[in-house]
């Protein structure tokens, strides 16, 4: 005895044939049971239908767990079933008995379940039993006619049923195939619109950060202008006082007062630098220049008072061709990520390096790290874990990296810190 597990065809197909069967046994029960006819006779229906009912038990639980019973040996099941149709009609009423019929049930469910051979063959085995049938009853209960219409009968139908099998298997084939084309061009068109969704996002994101960087860029110009008015008129009194004042003590005073000013003026000018229209074109740049111009501007978060930034940036790194002002934005937001990712005392490292052709910087905290959940999401345009974020920094540093055929990567380790990593190609200059 031996099984195989049943493709979704040989499944249905099946549960169909066992219906049938169960079908024609209530059915065989019925007629030898209701009908009146000798004791010897109906215990002999009885016991060969017990034993069909038996082999219809197991091919339900087969069929139940997904196999299908003898599936690799059909030819026989189609014997098997032809000895047990003919013994019934042989003890039943010959070749008029109308349990004959059993052998088109039988050929209907081969004609479902297997190819077209087995279905052929099958009407042979069934044609040789009835044959037999036929020479096994007296010469007097011999009925030609009745052995001629009931083999062109089966002969029909096992045509008939090969036909309607094989138009259903190949309507079912191509049913499975249109139905496979079609969730992958729903597949195919789901990407679609998520990766433009994706780039209506990021569209949008970089609108929205280039308007919030022109916003701040007008209200630094206009805080310049009117702090720089006056502190330009504070500097003329000063250095006039000192001009008519002998006394030391008051120039001493007054040159602290000027180097102030003189402190002030510096950090407006450094304001009024990265709030100026961004400039497109390239250049080459001095990493370690793009450093402390981008340390410059972040001593003034207010996030930076207790935390240590460390900088190791050779002044000998080959330059790099880049839109310095979007480069320097760049390293700004991963120095104003470090900071806020660390607590006071916190420690922050820029390093970078030449590695194989490309220029690697590092900005590195030994802050609260990131966890699985965030990493996954960290480069999306407006997500963020700031209380009080945009969630654009990152996006739009990555952005700008790979507008200059770079990248934008991290490693980190929750509770243990994080490293940034910016990687852009350099090009050494000789002209």
């Amino acid at each position: 005895m031996a099984n195989t597990v049943a493709s979704r065809w040989d499944l249905a197909a099946e549960a169909i044939v066992v219906k049938i069967r169960w079908f024609g046994l209530v059915l065989g029960y019925l007629f030898v049971n209701l009908e009146p006819r000798p004791t010897a006779e109906a215990l002999s229906l009885n016991g060969i239908l017990g034993v069909g009912t038996a082999y219809t038990i197991v091919d339900t639980l087969f069929s139940l767990r997904g196999h299908v019973f003898l599936a690799r040996w059909p030819l026989v099941i189609s014997t098997l079933e032809a000895v047990f149709i003919g013994l019934l009609c042989h003890y039943d009423q010959g070749l008029e008995s109308p349990f004959r019929y059993y052998y088109l049930l039988s050929l209907v469910c081969c004609a479902i379940r297997y190819s077209r051979t087995v279905t052929y063959a099958t009407c042979a085995v069934h044609g040789a039993s009835f044959a037999t049938l036929f020479t096994a009853l007296p010469e007097e209960a011999r009925s030609v006619t009745a052995l001629v219409v009931q083999l062109v009968l089966m002969a029909w139908l096992t045509w008939a049923a090969d036909a309607l099998s094989r138009l259903l298997r190949q309507t079912g084939d191509d049913l499975a195939r249109l139905n496979a084309e079609l969730h992958e061009h729903q597949a195919l068109l789901e990407e679609r619109i998520a990766e433009r969704t994706r780039e209506l996002q990021e569209a949008q994101a970089r609108l929205l950060h280039q308007e919030k960087m022109a916003a701040f860029g007008l209200l630094a110009a206009g805080i310049a202008h009117e702090v720089g008015n006056p502190l330009t008129s504070i500097s003329s009194l000063v250095q006039m006082v000192q001009r008519h004042s002998p006394e030391p003590y008051t120039q001493e005073k007054l040159t602290l007062v000027s180097e102030q000013l003189q402190r002030i003026q510096t950090t407006l000018r450094e304001l009024i630098n990265f709030s100026r229209p961004a400039a497109t074109e390239r250049v080459p740049a001095r990493i370690d220049e793009i450093v402390q111009e981008a340390l410059n501007i972040a001593k003034y978060y207010k996030g930076v008072r207790g935390r240590t930034i460390r900088t190791d940036v050779p002044a000998d790194l080959p330059s790099l061709f880049v839109v310095r002002d979007q480069l320097v934005q760049a390293v700004l937001n991963l120095v104003l990520n470090a900071i806020d990712a660390t607590d006071k005392g916190g420690r922050i490292e820029v390093t970078a390096r030449a590695v194989d052709g490309r220029l690697e910087l590092a900005v590195y905290d030994n802050g609260h790290g990131i966890d699985a959940v965030a990493a996954e999401k960290l480069f999306q345009p407006y997500f963020t874990t700031k209380q009080h974020g945009t969630g654009l920094g990152l996006f739009v540093t990555r952005k700008l990296i790979q507008e200059h055929g770079g990248d934008v990567t991290f490693k980190s380790q929750p509770g243990e810190g994080t490293t940034f990593c910016i990687w852009i190609a350099y090009t050494s200059f000789s002209s």
